[in-house]
C-alpha cells in the first residue's frame, strides 16, 4: 500500500520535474526506475524514497543551460554523463572515507540554498502557471525570468490561470481537510498514519482533474504531448573528454547537496524509529543509483522529502515499497503515457511549487539571528547568491562566506585568565565569578587550537596578558607592584598545534624569558603532547608541564605569594 501511495505521487512529480530540467517528460519517470530499485537494494535507511527532485532538476538545468549551446544541445547526452559523474563521485567519496567533505555545506549555507532554489523555482514556473509563453532558457536566473514576465504580461491565458490556481487551491484544501475523512487515529502499517499520507494526494487529484477538463472541454492551453511508451533502454553516456571536464565542477556540486539533502532525510525518518542509518553505506547506494539513472537515460537522482514522508506515513517498513513504486512507474510507461497529452503545464507547475514550497523554511532565521548571527549572514549572503548569481555560484558563496567566518573566529580565539574558586580545585573566569588569584602568577586558558591563522593574535594577547593582566593588580596597588613571574597556558581547549603554532610557542617563551618571566603548560591533551614530546618541550620550555590547573597553582603558589579576592558582579558579561 505504502508503493502504491508513493507511485501515484511520484508519476505526476517525475513529469513536473524532469520540465523542469529542461528534459522531456519520460527522463523523469526514467529516473524513477533503475535508480530507485538499485538504492533500495543497497540502502541502510528503510523509508528514503530517491528520484527526481526539484533541487536537482534545478541545478541541472543550470548545467544543461551552460553547456548545451557548445555541444549540439545534446540535452540528454548531458544529463547522463553528469549523472554518470555524480555517482562516481559519490562512490569515489565512500571509497575514500572522506565523506566529510559535506560538512562544508553546514546548515545556513544548506538553509539559505534550499529557500533561494525554492524562490527561483517558484518564479520559474509562473510562466507555465500563467501560460505565458516565454523565450526563457533553462538556466535563466530569477531576475531575467521576472523581467521576461513582465515583458510578455500581455499574453497571460486565463484558462491556464484557471487550472494552475484551482490546482494550487485544491491542493491546499486536499492537504488542510483531506485528513478529516479518515476517522481519527486510523492507523495503517504500525507507526504510519493514513491520515498523514491522505493529505499528501493533492498532485494525484489535481494531475487527474487537470487532464480530464483539458480532454473533456478541449481547452487551449499548454500540454505535455506525446510521450513515447516502453521502458527506456540502457545506453552508455557520451565519451567526450572535453564534455567530462566541462561537467566536473558542477557534478562535483550536484553530488554533495545530493547526499546531504538524502542523508538527511534518511537520518530524519531514522530518528522517528530510533533507528540509525549508515552514511557510508548511503553515499554508496546514492552513488550507484545515479549511475544507474545515467545508463537508462535519465538525470541525477537524490532523495525525496515529500516521497519519502509519504512512504514513511503509509507504512513503509521495509525498502520493499520502493519496488512496488518501481512497478507503479513501470505500469505507468507501458499503457499510461497516452495520458499525459492532455496534461496542462499549469497544473504541473502548481504541483512543482507546492513540493518545493513545503521545502523553504524562513522561520529559523529568526531564531539563528537570536542564536548566532553569522550563521544568519552566511544563510542571506548563500540565499542572494542562488537569486542573482545562479545555483553554483549562491552555494559557493554561502561555502565561502561560512569557511570566512570561521576563519575569522578562530583567528580571534577567546583566552580567559582564570583564578581559583574558593579553596576548591576548580578555576573559573576572573570576570565572572568571585576566585582568587596570586599577583606573580597569569592563569590563561586558551579556547582554541594554535595554528597559522591565529598564532600572531595569541603571542600578542598572552604578552599583554604579561605586561597587564585582566583582572590582576596594577603596580602600585595592594599587591604592592609585584611583577609577573609565571604565565600558565591551560591548554584544556587546544586540540592540536601546527608548525606555525608551535614556532610561536617557542618564540613566546624566549620573548618572555628575557623578562625573567616563565611559561608553563597544563591540562594538555594526549595528541598535543604527543606533539611537543616529538619537538622536545623540556629543552626549550622554561617552566613546567602540569597534569592539572590544580596542580600547577598549588606548586606555584607555595612561595607564600599575595592572594587577591576578586569581587565580580553577577551580570558581568565577557
Amino acid at each position: 500500500m505504502a508503493g502504491v501511495a508513493v507511485g501515484m505521487l511520484t508519476v505526476p512529480q517525475a513529469v513536473a520535474y524532469a520540465l523542469l530540467a529542461g528534459l522531456p517528460a519520460q527522463a523523469g519517470l526514467y529516473a524513477c526506475l533503475a535508480p530507485m530499485v538499485i538504492h533500495a537494494l543497497l540502502s541502510s535507511s528503510r523509508q528514503l524514497i530517491v528520484g527526481p527532485v526539484a533541487i536537482a532538476a534545478l541545478m541541472v538545468a543550470s548545467t544543461v543551460g551552460q553547456h548545451a549551446a557548445a555541444y549540439s544541445d545534446a540535452y540528454l547526452g548531458i544529463t547522463t554523463v553528469l549523472s554518470l559523474q555524480v555517482g562516481v563521485i559519490l562512490i569515489l567519496l565512500r571509497a575514500l572515507q572522506v565523506g566529510g567533505i559535506v560538512n562544508l555545506l553546514s546548515h545556513p549555507v544548506i538553509s539559505g540554498f534550499v529557500n533561494g532554489a525554492a524562490v527561483v523555482i517558484i518564479i520559474s514556473q509562473l510562466a507555465p502557471l500563467t501560460g505565458i509563453a516565454t523565450t526563457s532558457r533553462v538556466d535563466d536566473g530569477a531576475v531575467d525570468r521576472i523581467v521576461l514576465l513582465v515583458r510578455f504580461v500581455t499574453e497571460v491565458n486565463p484558462t491556464a490561470i484557471a487550472l494552475g490556481v484551482g490546482s494550487l487551491l485544491l491542493m491546499a484544501a486536499v492537504r488542510r481537510w483531506g485528513p478529516a475523512l479518515v476517522r481519527s487515529g486510523a492507523k495503517v502499517g504500525g507507526d504510519g498514519d493514513v491520515r498523514h499520507a491522505l493529505g499528501r494526494t493533492g498532485p494525484v487529484l489535481v494531475t487527474v482533474l487537470g487532464t480530464a477538463v483539458v480532454a473533456g472541454f478541449g481547452l487551449d492551453v499548454g500540454v505535455v504531448g506525446s510521450v513515447p511508451a516502453g521502458l527506456p533502454e540502457l545506453t552508455l553516456p557520451l565519451l567526450d573528454a572535453q564534455l567530462w571536464w566541462d561537467l566536473a565542477p558542477n557534478a562535483v556540486l550536484i553530488a554533495l547537496v545530493a547526499f546531504v539533502e538524502s542523508y538527511s532525510i534518511g537520518k530524519t525518518l531514522a530518528a522517528r524509529q530510533r533507528r540509525r542509518i549508515d552514511s557510508h553505506q548511503e553515499l554508496l547506494a546514492l552513488g550507484a543509483a545515479n549511475i544507474g539513472a545515467s545508463l537508462s537515460g535519465a538525470y541525477p537522482v537524490a532523495g525525496s522529502f515529500s516521497r519519502s514522508s509519504v512512504n514513511y506515513a503509509s507504512g513503509a517498513r521495509t525498502p520493499a515499497s520502493a519496488l512496488v513504486c518501481a512497478v507503479i512507474i513501470v505500469l505507468t510507461l507501458l499503457w499510461l503515457t497516452p495520458l499525459f497529452a492532455n496534461l496542462p503545464h499549469a497544473v504541473l507547475a502548481a504541483v512543482v511549487i507546492v513540493a518545493v514550497y513545503e521545502l523553504a523554511d524562513f522561520r529559523s532565521v529568526v531564531r539563528d539571528w537570536r542564536f548566532y548571527r553569522g550563521d544568519v549572514l552566511t544563510h542571506f549572503a548563500t540565499f542572494a547568491g542562488v537569486l542573482l548569481a545562479g545555483v553554483e555560484a549562491g552555494l559557493l558563496i554561502g561555502v565561502g562566506i561560512s569557511v570566512v567566518l570561521f576563519m575569522r573566529g578562530s583567528a580571534r580565539p577567546h583566552i580567559a585568565v582564570v583564578g581559583r574558586l574558593g579553596d576548591t580545585p576548580h578555576f573559573r573566569n576572573v570576570k565572572r565569578y568571585e576566585v582568587r588569584t596570586w599577583s606573580h602568577l597569569v592563569a590563561a586558558r586558551v579556547d582554541e587550537s594554535f595554528y597559522f591563522a591565529n598564532a600572531d593574535t595569541l603571542e600578542s594577547r598572552l604578552a599583554e596578558l604579561v605586561d597587564n593582566p585582566e583582572g590582576m593588580p596594577e603596580d602600585g596597588d595592594s599587591a604592592g607592584g609585584q611583577a609577573v613571574e609565571h604565565l600558565l597556558i591551560i591548554m584544556s581547549a587546544v586540540n592540536f598545534i601546527d608548525t606555525t603554532g608551535l614556532e610561536m610557542l617557542q618564540r613566546l617563551t624566549h620573548r618572555l624569558a628575557r623578562r625573567d618571566v616563565a611559561v608553563h603548560f597544563c591540562e594538555i591533551k594526549g595528541p598535543v603532547r604527543d606533539q611537543l614530546e616529538h619537538v622536545a618541550v623540556d629543552e626549550w620550555l622554561t617552566g613546567r608541564v602540569f597534569q592539572t590547573t590544580d596542580d600547577a597553582f598549588n606548586t606555584l603558589t607555595e612561595a607564600a605569594g599575595k592572594w587577591i579576592w576578586r569581587d565580580v558582579p553577577a551580570n558581568t558579561r565577557d
